[in-house]
């Protein structure tokens, strides 16, 4: 933690530094920011974030994606990209194995690569080892620490003893996996709870709703569930009302779109853990810029988490912490 806190100082001062002069710079900087999708509340908050740095900097930002999380429909995104020749590279890769070779056509352009929300490789760079440390940066979330917070969160509500499972996207995406392999390293110390076989829906919330009921009709003794992103959980959460089992069943959802609102108020959703996707895009921006202006920058940095549950969600200093649609 002291590391990230230091990290983000940095960066706070090379703003700082850096904003003041913007304007005097002879050059006007093209950063590209690439999401994993361009639909998903998530993601747009990055954008936002982004383009907040990119006004003070005075730099151009281009936000191009395609429209589903799946490296098929990315890369072909990403190569439009680098055909452009920007400045920068700020990308979400939808796949952490299926993205490296595609990207190293940016690093092999002379196009710094940074990449946010998720990672390539292990997602630690610059160490001259491995075939997918040449990103400068990472930036996001602990999504590790998310999912260990999301276990305790879950093992509180359900009085911890009981049945859970994880309904995730797909293996080989970094955020989920880490956030699986945060919410069952946290599990192991709660021996009243099985966690049950992980359901992977493809991102899909009616195949998490059907997989949630079937999760059910075999374990009627089923207590909870971890979505480990947005369409997981609503799925999931979806599946628990069809099953008569709101309120029995309990729901974490990650992420914090404001529908996540209602679906706290009604029961459907018991606690979200918000990211600050603002943040990244922010940092994302400034590091670009830093980087292109002759700065060093810091090769991680982390952002923090939220909890919203319905004891704080109409609290503003949660409630801007929500996702835009």
């Amino acid at each position: 933690m002291k590391k990230i806190v230091a990290a983000l100082a940095a960066l706070a001062v090379s703003a700082t530094v850096l904003i003041a002069p913007a304007q005097a710079q002879d050059k006007k900087y093209t950063i590209a920011l690439i999401p994993g999708l361009t639909t998903d509340g998530f993601y747009i908050t990055m954008r936002k974030g982004a383009q907040a740095a990119a006004d003070a900097l005075g730099v151009n930002l281009v936000f191009q994606g395609a429209p589903d999380f799946n490296p098929v429909t990315q890369v072909p995104v990403l190569d439009a990209v680098i055909a452009k020749k920007p400045d920068a590279i700020l990308i979400a890769p939808t796949d952490k194995v299926q993205l490296v070779e595609p990207l190293r056509k940016a690093n092999d352009a002379g196009i710094p690569v940074i990449t946010v929300d998720t990672f390539i490789g292990s997602g630690v760079y610059q160490t001259g080892a491995g075939d997918a440390d040449f990103p400068l940066a990472y930036i996001a979330s602990d999504n590790v620490l998310g999912g260990e917070i999301a276990a305790r969160a879950l093992a509180t509500s359900i009085g911890d003893k009981g049945k859970v499972y994880v309904s995730n996207v797909k293996p080989g995406i970094s955020t989920t996996d880490q956030r699986e392999e945060g919410f069952k390293k946290e599990m192991a110390k709660h021996p009243g709870i099985t966690v049950l076989e992980t359901q992977f829906n493809d991102d899909d919330a009616n195949k998490a709703a059907s997989q949630l009921q079937a999760v059910f009709a075999r374990n009627p003794d089923l207590v909870g569930v971890f979505g480990a992103n947005l369409f997981s959980a609503l799925g999931a959460a979806n599946g628990v009302k069809q099953a008569g089992q709101t309120g029995t069943v309990k729901v974490v959802a990650f992420d914090a779109p404001t529908s996540i609102v209602d679906n706290i108020n009604t029961g459907l959703v018991d606690v979200a853990i918000a990211q600050h996707p603002a943040e990244i895009g922010y940092y994302g921006v400034v590091s670009a810029y830093a980087h292109l202006t002759g700065h060093s920058i810091p090769v991680t940095i982390g952002t923090g988490f939220t909890i919203m549950d319905k004891s704080n969600i109409a609290d503003p200093n949660i409630s801007k912490y929500l996702y835009s649609e």
